[in-house]
């Protein structure tokens, strides 16, 4: 038997697109013989995933899941997608996610979640290959991130939901505080609310001090053209790019932003007055705000050339 060497395996897997133990696997089965051990994986149905992996997955599901440390909490919100919303609608896909998303709780970063082992005991950069192969469409973890705060809550919404904590928009928000956990739950998800509202994103940062000072300089240098073309002397103009300035805050910091359940406060003033029902003072200190699909090129298909070309062979 021939032996089998890693580089064999990773040979196999760039061939096949089958994770490592299933590369593996087949070359034992075969005893090294590398086109025996392809026949194998497509005998297995295992292989398929290969030809799929150049299609563009922009459909699938945001995911969030939560859990308590200590007097606070961790949460994690991740994205997975797949080719077409009818598999998102697939339970097997769903029960996959889900997964998935409490696994991100203590994953850390991206690389950490590929790697976690699941209740197969394959990681799930595996366990995807394996579900690609079985549900026949293109699918990948696209990122993950999490949010924790000790002591407090970190509350979750999902908009456009297809089935418990997952759907098209997840946010999750953390406020820390000692306070009634019920009050700060539910001040928690209309906060959550209020920024999956947003169209498109609004909020970049939680208070002012957190924009990007480069956008700030930015928004400043087109506010001064902005004002000098008005012809009014200098200190005018200043008084009317700190306004402009000002403006500018209300609409990216999340702080001050008119709170959608009651527009006549901001988020910061909602915040000061459920202090009194929570029993203990309210920092909000972070947020996540992930939209399925974001950011990523949607392929533009021409049916009717597709058809053509197929029955052209």
């Amino acid at each position: 038997m021939a032996q089998i060497t890693a580089a064999l395996v990773k040979d196999l897997r760039e061939k096949t697109g089958v994770g490592m133990m299933d590369a593996k696997k087949a070359l034992v089965e075969n005893a090294g013989d590398m086109d025996a051990a392809l026949d194998w994986l497509r005998k297995k149905g295992l292989a398929k995933a290969a030809k799929k992996a150049d299609r563009v997955a922009a459909e699938g599901l945001v995911a969030v899941s939560a859990t308590e440390r200590g007097a606070g909490m961790v949460a994690a919100a991740v994205e997975v997608n797949s080719e077409t919303d009818f598999v998102a609608r697939n339970e097997t896909f769903q029960e996959a996610v889900a997964e998935i998303a409490g696994l991100a709780v203590n994953a850390g970063d991206l690389d950490g979640l590929l790697a976690a082992e699941t209740a197969s005991g394959k990681s799930v950069a595996d366990s995807m290959t394996n579900l690609i192969a079985t549900i026949g469409e293109n699918m990948s973890v696209r990122r993950t991130s999490t949010l924790d705060v000790d002591p407090g809550v970190v509350a979750a919404y999902v908009h456009n939901s297809a089935a418990p904590n997952m759907g098209k928009i997840g946010v999750l928000v953390a406020l820390k505080s000692e306070g009634d956990k019920t009050v700060l739950n539910e001040l928690g998800r209309k906060i959550a609310m209020h920024v999956a509202a947003a169209s498109p994103a609004a909020a970049v940062a939680v208070t002012e001090a957190e924009v990007d000072p480069a956008i700030v300089a930015k928004e400043r240098e087109v506010f001064s053209e902005q004002a000098r073309a008005s012809g009014k002397p200098d200190n005018i103009i200043e008084k009317m790019v700190e306004g402009r300035l000002r403006k500018f805050y209300e609409e990216v910091v999340l702080l001050k932003q008119a709170f959608v359940f009651d527009p006549d406060k901001s988020v910061e003033a909602a915040l000061k007055d459920a202090e009194k029902d929570a029993g203990a003072p309210i920092e909000l200190t972070g947020f996540i705000r992930m939209v399925l699909g974001e950011g990523v090129e949607k392929k533009e298909e021409d049916f009717a050339a597709e058809v053509a070309a197929a029955v052209k062979g």
